[in-house]
């Protein structure tokens, strides 16, 4: 089994919708970023005066000590106070992007990686018995790139000897997204998904 780069033509014949010119960029710029949006955590927090531990004492008088006036010791300007407009967890990072966008941004995506020569079809990839060694001497077989992308429909077994693989991703060609394609040095496709990938970008 081997590997035949995806021309412009063959793309054609497969009834995969590309784009034109210069259309969708900024379609995949906004679906790219709106991933990478939607993955981010709001994990930093700080406390605020009313948050922070300590008391709410009054620490002098206000008049007749010669010191400045002061309410609390949870002020923002005291050592130990509070934060002010620290980061919150209640951020919301997420975009949204419409599914007409998202078509696009494929779409776009797929015509680049074929015209860089990124995009190879293979018949099928299947490893019967579930061991990663098979699975590494199969792709090596098939690609030199150091990262590798594979789409198709895979069985359980092909997914099992693929997991522990950090330089590889199996992923179904109804999932595969514009962000993914543009992440790796080589795209596998199988000629099975080419036909999901064509209903997908019609």
């Amino acid at each position: 089994m081997s590997a035949t780069i995806l021309s412009i033509d063959a793309a054609k014949q497969a009834n995969l919708n590309l784009v034109e010119g210069h259309k969708g960029k900024q379609a995949l710029h906004e679906t790219v970023i709106a991933y990478r949006a939607n993955r981010r955590q709001s994990n930093a927090h700080t406390k605020n005066r009313s948050e922070v531990s300590g008391s709410g004492k009054k620490l002098w008088g206000q008049k007749g000590t010669g010191n400045a006036r002061m309410g609390s010791k949870r002020s923002p300007i005291w050592s130990g106070g509070g934060v002010v407009f620290g980061p919150r967890n209640t951020t919301i990072y997420a975009k949204k992007t419409n599914k007409g966008i998202r078509k696009l941004a494929l779409r776009t995506a797929l015509t680049a990686r074929i015209k860089d020569g990124a995009i190879f079809t293979i018949p099928g990839l299947s490893v019967a018995d579930g061991k990663t060694k098979s699975f590494v001497s199969t792709v090596k077989g098939l690609s030199t790139s150091e990262k590798l992308l594979v789409i198709g429909s895979f069985d359980e077994n092909t997914f099992r000897s693929a997991r522990n693989v950090q330089s590889v991703q199996l992923i179904s060609a109804d999932d595969v997204n514009a962000e993914q394609l543009l992440n790796y040095p080589q795209v596998l496709v199988t000629d099975e998904a080419l036909s999901t990938l064509a209903r997908r970008t019609a």
